[in-house]
């Protein structure tokens, strides 16, 4: 084993850090997150304790309170209570989206090539093409404003083939350890190591500023991102889901 590696409390400590919710709050035996439009992992409510059906319902009363459907992530992997509330909200009609895998490596597996010229870059505040790009890949202004509100050391990404803008991303460091996330290449950009080459990057800029190890979030079914993190020799850390609940009156 390495010699502190992060473990799964840290690198879900990591992952809330580097993508933060625009509020947090922990009442009873749940993390409760307010989103404001910036997707699931920053609106999903957690367990930290042993729950009770009724535990369950004051969470659904709280987060439609909030604006948002009901909404739990499941982390199988480092809490057992969780498998159990799997089974729970599936009884209770909850549908299972988005199985992610956490991703993770000693940060020097990604610092042993000099990046190409021009290829890659490490720039804050994002250039407006790096918004254009974001955009293209469905990362809008909600989501955007996560990265505004990650308070620890932190970068966005931007990546050209060609002389041409091509691909955009974000990573941020809690600790020793750095997260990529929103990385995003342009469909006609895909297939020619943009994305290696910004992975890189981000492991560059944070070598230079402490972190050890690098760490990313992606969905199991994103074969791409798997065949990319396999091939920088990074390995699955640690998985989780979602369980969410829409109602009638839900549009989608």
């Amino acid at each position: 084993m390495i010699k502190n590696k992060p473990d799964l409390p840290r690198l879900f400590d990591t992952l809330d850090a580097t993508w933060p919710a625009a509020a947090k709050v922990n009442t009873g035996p749940w993390t409760l997150r307010e989103g404001r439009g910036g997707g699931k992992r920053v609106s999903a409510a957690t367990s930290r304790d042993a729950w009770r059906v009724d535990d369950v319902t004051a969470a659904e009363t709280a987060m439609r309170l909030m604006g948002q459907e009901p909404l739990f992530m499941i982390r199988p992997d480092m809490n057992v209570g969780d498998e159990t509330l799997d089974i729970a909200l599936d009884s209770q009609g909850y549908e299972k989206a988005d199985e992610t895998q956490l991703w993770l490596a000693p940060i020097d597996r990604l610092t042993d090539m000099k990046l190409p010229r021009v290829s890659a870059f490490a720039i804050w505040e994002p250039l407006a093409i790096m918004r254009e790009i974001w955009e293209d890949g469905e990362i809008g202004e909600a989501r955007q404003r996560v990265m505004d509100r990650a308070a620890g050391p932190k970068t966005g990404l931007f990546g050209r083939v060609s002389d041409r803008p091509a691909g955009a991303g974000f990573c941020a460091i809690h600790g020793d350890t750095a997260m990529v996330h929103a990385l995003h290449i342009k469909e006609e950009h895909r297939g020619k190591g943009l994305g290696g080459w910004m992975m890189r990057c981000a492991a560059i800029w944070a070598a230079s500023k402490g972190a050890r190890w690098i760490s990313c979030a992606a969905t199991a079914r994103n074969d791409a991102a798997s065949a990319l993190y396999t091939s920088l020799q990074m390995d699955v850390a640690g998985r989780y889901h979602y369980r969410i609940l829409h109602t009638e009156s839900d549009d989608t």
